[in-house]
């Protein structure tokens, strides 16, 4: 699995996305990540087989990676997968995530997810068992569900992927990970935009000579966490890989933890039950 890959997410209409892969495929990426709620799998997979062939890849020469939807979560989990294998065009996904650990329409604090979780996993076993996905994970777990997944599933989760950045660092998750052997993968990686104009980035990035977005980048893949920026700017999207020439000082990946203080950009999944 690449440890930086292109995000898909708010990426819509086949134009666009033909326009982003075709960047991204040019500059070496060679990961992709959609989800079902994204409703970009069909024109991602169209994108690529029109481009892999131009770029001389075929499909075992990249990595895609689609989630579960929320509103599936639970004894749908089959057939929601079987239907992202279907928009995509794929015989297999090399990765397939629960995208959140609680069901659409339920409250967060429902017990009934925890067993939803459950169900779904059983599925995407068993879709695993059969060669229709090469690892599964989760995303937006908590080291809670993470810790009841382990105590019932057949296969271990290979991937985590959640929001990941200097604000919001995941030190203690980061470490259940690298003790289970489960991959981290940040998304977010930017805090949604939030970070690039942080002085304490910018300066960084005037030390090496980089762009914000790239330290923020490397502050992830110096730890070992997967990233996923997202961008349909071929621009942006050639400057997220460039990323690979450089690396962060100690005391710079402690500068880039700002005031040290946690801020969370996206969805907050420690309430879900």
């Amino acid at each position: 699995m690449p440890l930086l890959g292109l995000g898909t997410f708010r990426l819509r209409e086949l134009q666009n996305i033909t326009k982003a892969v075709d960047a991204a495929l040019a500059c070496g990426y060679r990961s992709f990540d959609t989800a079902c709620v994204y409703r970009n799998e069909a024109d991602l997979g169209c994108a690529l087989r029109q481009l892999l062939p131009v770029h001389g890849l075929t499909r075992s020469d990249i990595f895609i990676t689609s989630k579960l939807a929320p509103a599936d979560l639970g004894q749908n989990a089959r057939e929601a997968c079987l239907q992202s294998l279907k928009e995509l065009g794929c015989e297999y996904l090399d990765l397939y995530l629960i995208h959140w650990p609680g069901r659409q329409g339920w409250r967060s604090d429902d017990a009934r997810n925890v067993e939803a979780r459950k169900e779904a996993w059983k599925a995407m076993e068993d879709l695993y068992d059969a060669g229709l996905i090469k690892a599964i994970g989760v995303s937006n777990y908590t080291e809670h569900h993470l810790t009841q997944l382990l105590a019932s599933c057949r296969v271990k989760p290979a991937v985590l992927q959640v929001e990941f950045h200097p604000q919001l660092p995941q030190t203690d998750l980061l470490s259940w990970c690298t003790e289970n052997e489960v991959h981290l993968q940040a998304y977010s990686s930017l805090g949604c935009g939030n970070l690039l104009g942080k002085e304490d980035v910018k300066k960084v990035a005037n030390v090496y000579r980089k762009k914000p977005s790239q330290v923020l980048l490397r502050w992830a893949l110096r730890q070992g966490v997967g990233v996923i920026p997202k961008s349909s700017d071929p621009e942006r999207i050639k400057d997220n890989f460039d990323v690979w020439d450089f690396d962060l000082m100690e005391e710079d990946m402690h500068e880039l933890r700002m005031d040290g203080k946690e801020h969370r950009y996206c969805w907050d999944p420690t309430g879900v039950a």
